[in-house]
């Protein structure tokens, strides 16, 4: 079987092809996400990483300087690993749109 690639899509081959270093605009998939994890109980996360470790889609960054991990909500999908992983339950689920800024809604067209 062959493919026919556009001309300007063309790679040739044995190249390496640089991915994004941090974050990717274009990659925004939270508008998927009926269910949001949210840190319910800060004092009771002892940062074992579960969170950051086991998210697929490196939603959750170590932020070394403040000793927590923060959610990026640009990226998360819902999929609820984070909370599942995590070892003190100090995650929780809430409905997307129990937050201001849910986003049950397609704001862009994909």
């Amino acid at each position: 079987m062959s493919f026919i690639v556009p001309k300007e899509r063309e790679v040739a081959q044995g190249v390496v092809i640089p991915s994004p270093v941090g974050e990717n605009e274009d990659m925004i998939t939270s508008n998927w996400r009926s269910k949001r994890p949210y840190m319910k109980d800060l004092d009771k996360c002892d940062m074992c990483r579960n969170c950051y470790i086991f998210c697929p889609d490196g939603c959750w960054v170590v932020d070394e300087e403040n000793e927590v991990v923060v959610w990026n909500a640009k990226y998360c999908k819902g999929c609820l690993v984070c909370v599942t992983e995590c070892t003190e339950k100090a995650l929780d689920v809430a409905d997307e749109l129990d937050f201001e800024d849910g986003v049950v809604r397609l704001e862009k067209s994909f």
